[in-house]
């Protein structure tokens, strides 16, 4: 897990997605065109909370997300998505 400069805001979390697979279970090798965008990463900051709702999640938690829940963003060379927690399906 790496060392991230940002804070995220009131209920916001800060996920750093999985990799994508690169073949299948059968064996077969997966072309960048067809890979699918992953659904699980790990949370590597979290918000406050709000006033009367504490955060569930916390750093180091594997987390599965909707397909297009969050924002992109890349820092130092790493992409990373910041999201409400709500957003946030389960924790693994």
């Amino acid at each position: 897990m790496s060392k991230v400069n940002i804070k995220p805001l009131a209920d916001r979390v800060l996920v750093q997605p999985a990799a994508a697979e690169e073949k299948t279970a059968s064996g077969l090798y997966i072309p960048d065109t067809a890979k699918e965008k992953p659904q699980k990463g790990l949370v590597v900051a979290v918000g406050n909370g709000k006033k009367d709702e504490p955060l569930t999640v916390k750093v180091g938690d594997t987390v599965l997300y909707g397909k297009y829940s969050g924002t992109e963003l890349s820092v130092d060379g790493n992409d990373y998505l910041i999201m409400r927690e709500s957003d946030i399906f389960a924790i693994l």
